[in-house]
């Protein structure tokens, strides 16, 4: 039981869109799909897109434990790009997992203020980096489908 309701609904719309963007993934990559060009890493291939959407849901759970002073969520570094297909189903059931308790016991108040600068430079308060952190893999996932529907 979490302490702040809002936290564990995202926890969970987390945990159900990370799945969803998995599914599509494997989807896009039967298919055959091709990721539009860019200069940007992430998008150098459907595998480095995947390693960046795994890299990021632990990342953005071990920043939260950070500014909250909570202790490391022990969550595994992510897989690299060249390992990432072989691995992800796991990887991502230990991410769902690892993501259940750090912040069940934070309260609400906590999750509103301060504000604390996240790695890329912008200002965050907790809720707002989780409200991010659910929305990841959702643009992933929405990007992908619409790639599919494109073929």
């Amino acid at each position: 039981m979490y302490k702040y309701a809002g936290a564990q609904s995202l926890v969970h719309i987390h945990e159900h869109q990370l799945k969803r963007f998995f599914q599509t993934w494997l989807r896009a990559k039967a298919a055959g799909v091709n990721l539009p060009e860019t200069d940007d890493p992430a998008y150098a291939s459907l595998d480095a897109l995947l390693a960046h959407v795994c890299f990021s849901a632990r990342r953005y759970m071990v920043w939260m434990c950070e500014v909250l002073e909570l202790s490391d969520p022990e969550i595994l570094s992510a897989p690299s790009t060249a390992e990432i297909e072989g691995v992800a189903k796991e990887y991502i059931a230990h991410l769902v997992e690892r993501w259940q308790r750090p912040l069940s016991q934070v309260e609400e108040e906590q999750f509103y203020q301060p504000e604390y600068q996240a790695p890329w430079k912008v200002r965050y308060c907790v809720d707002a980096m989780l409200e991010h952190a659910v929305m990841h893999p959702i643009r992933h996932e929405f990007q992908l489908a619409a790639l599919l529907n494109k073929q």
